[in-house]
């Protein structure tokens, strides 16, 4: 079975809406001010999509040592869960599988200062920049590996009096003898001891766009004799701290690069008030950071070794020590500096919590989850933030079932084209009727499939079998959108249906293609197809070759299919297929079929008479009309109803999808 690859038809190219094209405006602005960002880098605010050189403001991947030995996954493989209380939080952290952790608003923990245990391939993500831990730790005990921690706010187990944290041991973070982890994004504030200890031997860790503030002792890194952590520290915002900006004490290696330092806290302590030392056996290279008003901005121990290069110093005092070789960073891992200069806007603009992190959760298949089915049941039923499944190129010959308990989901190939990624699998209507044949079918709301191609390859030419409806995708749910995708089948490749007659659901395919015979584009769902290819196929008969649709509109909705600014192909001989017929499931009367073709070409294959009976209900009955069709399939006879251009302005693309909640795909996409 062959089909065009993707290939938009002519002026369909994506336009982008509003808020993309702020976004990039935003980014090009960026660019001329800081030079260090460009639109293309800002402008994908969306998991492992958008990457600023080697680290991105927005990437899921981390980046420098946590990046090293086999990288730093966190949760990935495990189920995705939303935790709202102190007790989710609890059972999943220290859960012995692997989870997504989606923190969503503020979990005030009890009693005041208690820990939570973090175990081994977690991810804890904030869901946009309202999770928050309160009064509480997040703590990984000796032995734990591979965590990431994203996108939240820790704050506010400082006790009165306590300044310099000798009573408690309230920090943001700790870990002792841990490896792999990422900590990006937060904001650790107003602690009881450190905000951030990374203790005894701990190695392969980042900590990146973070911002701590309102502390005495901000980040604190040894803790041991030996010389095992290494550790990369960029983009962190170090304001209204004391001292530890970080303190780094025997590490193998510390990368410090692209941080600020600002607004020290002035208590004319003449020592222990400063920025970054080096201390111990510690390798330490600054690059392109940026202080201002700072006591010491760089120290080293005699023992230690410091390289500074590029950074930028305003109003500072104190020590500024360089001796030694330290390490080159790059023999390890590849990484981008942004300029000194752009340093204080970057950061500010950047670090800590973001709405843009953890709203969108991105799943990967294969690395992560072995099968598109898998990654799917790693959702959350209830599912309240947008979950991009990424599929990588591939065919994966399996069933895949959204049920209705999993909405907000985006399935997309990564392949250069739609056919690069391909669902497939062959089953008839004979092992399991209609909705069992379909290869895949999406039952959940506000879904979207971008650059995937959906098949069922049953081979109805070598099975005699009463049931050989074949389906490719069937869709039941409401807010579905199909953009640059395929559909390979032959009857009923693709049937867009609602969960009942009188439930309407919306589906639209954009910049598609659609191949099959017999009614292969069918159901009651309001669906629009615009700017796709549609492939007529032949069946070798020189009568009567198909039909392109079988609608079954429920008579009280005004909108079936509309077929837009599309291209219909055959491979049939001229006037052997027909544009459809009224399909009545189950003999029901209330289904009334509506169908029109508008400013779409038709190829020589379509009958003069296109629409034609079925099962003892007449085309007549049913609101069958073609707009401004055009091509050899085109001609207009008796038996094509035309709509009435004064009908014209109310049977648009947005009259068709906008229902009651003003549903409007075709105007906002990315």
């Amino acid at each position: 079975m062959t089909h065009l690859r993707s290939k938009r038809l002519p002026g369909s190219g994506p336009r982008p809406g509003p808020a993309r094209a702020l976004v990039a405006v935003a980014a090009l602005a960026a660019s001329l001010v800081l030079g260090a960002l460009t639109p293309a880098e800002a402008a994908e605010p969306e998991g492992a999509q958008a990457a600023s050189g080697s680290h991105g403001q927005w990437s899921a991947k981390p980046h420098g040592f946590a990046s090293l030995d086999g990288g730093t996954t966190g949760g990935a493989g495990g189920k995705v869960v939303t935790v709202t209380d102190q007790a989710a939080l609890l059972k999943y952290a220290a859960a012995e599988e692997p989870y997504v952790i989606r923190v969503a608003g503020s979990i005030d923990v009890e009693p005041f200062g208690s820990d939570i245990t973090v175990t081994s391939n977690k991810t804890i993500i904030g869901v946009g920049d309202t999770g928050e831990i309160v009064h509480g730790e997040l703590h990984l005990n000796p032995g734990t590996s591979n965590v990431i921690i994203r996108n939240l706010t820790i704050r506010d187990s400082y006790v009165e009096g306590d300044w310099d944290g000798k009573t408690t041991d309230f920090d943001a973070i700790q870990m002792d003898s841990v490896d792999h982890v990422w900590i990006d994004h937060n904001r650790f504030t107003h602690m009881g001891d450190g905000l951030l200890d990374i203790r005894k031997d701990s190695q392969y860790v980042t900590v990146s766009y973070n911002q701590f503030t309102h502390h005495n002792k901000a980040f604190g890194i040894g803790w041991t004799a030996d010389v095992k952590t290494q550790i990369t520290i960029d983009h962190n915002w170090f304001s209204g701290t004391k001292q530890r900006n970080p303190s780094a004490d025997n590490c193998a290696y510390a990368h410090l690069y692209n941080n600020y330092l600002s607004a020290q806290v002035a208590d004319g302590d003449p020592v222990w008030t400063y920025g970054n030392w080096s201390r111990g056996k510690t390798k330490m290279v600054i690059e392109n950071s940026y202080y201002k008003d700072v006591q010491h901005p760089y120290q080293a121990d005699a023992t230690a070794e410091l390289v500074e290069r590029g950074s930028i110093l305003k109003n500072t005092t104190g020590r500024h020590d360089e001796w030694g070789a330290a390490f080159d960073p790059r023999e390890f891992y590849d990484y981008r500096l942004d300029p000194a200069a752009a340093v204080p806007a970057l950061v500010t603009r950047f670090s800590g919590p973001q709405r843009n992190l953890g709203t969108d959760t991105v799943l990967n298949v294969p690395a992560d989850y072995p099968t598109v089915q898998a990654a799917v049941d790693a959702v959350p039923d209830g599912n309240d933030g947008t979950v991009t499944i990424r599929i990588a190129p591939g065919t994966y010959r399996a069933k895949v079932l959204i049920p209705a308990t999993k909405p907000n989901l985006a399935l997309r190939g990564t392949g250069r084209d739609r056919s690069d990624t391909v669902i497939v699998y062959d089953t008839p209507a004979a092992y399991g009727g209609s909705t069992g044949s379909a290869t895949v079918r999406i039952a959940a709301n506000d879904v979207t499939a971008r650059n995937l191609t959906f098949s069922n390859d049953f081979d109805e030419a070598a099975h005699e079998l009463n049931g050989e409806q074949a389906l490719a995708m069937k869709t039941t749910g409401d807010r579905i959108v199909f953009e640059d995708t395929a559909f390979l089948g032959n009857q009923d490749t693709l049937m867009t249906d609602s969960p009942k007659l009188d439930v309407i659901s919306r589906v639209y395919l954009r910049d598609s293609y659609v191949e099959g015979d017999v009614d292969f584009i069918y159901g009651r769902a309001t669906t629009v197809i615009e700017r796709s290819v549609i492939k007529a196929l032949s069946r070798g008969s020189t009568t009567n070759n198909g039909y392109i649709t079988a609608a079954s509109t429920w008579k009280d909705n005004p909108y079936g299919f509309l077929i837009t600014k599309s291209k219909v192909v055959s491979d049939a001989p001229a006037g052997t297929f027909h544009l459809g017929r009224p399909w009545h499931p189950g003999g029901e009367p209330n289904a009334i079929a509506q169908v029109l073709f508008r400013d779409t070409e038709l190829p020589a294959a379509i009958k003069s008479s296109p629409w034609t009976d079925m099962s003892g209900f007449s085309w007549k009955d049913a609101r069958f009309t073609e707009y401004r069709t055009y091509g050899p399939g085109a001609t207009v006879t008796a038996d094509r109803p035309q709509l009435p251009a004064a009908d014209a302005a109310t049977h648009t693309v947005a009259d068709y999808l906008a229902g009651q909640d003003g549903w409007a795909p075709h105007i906002d996409r990315r």
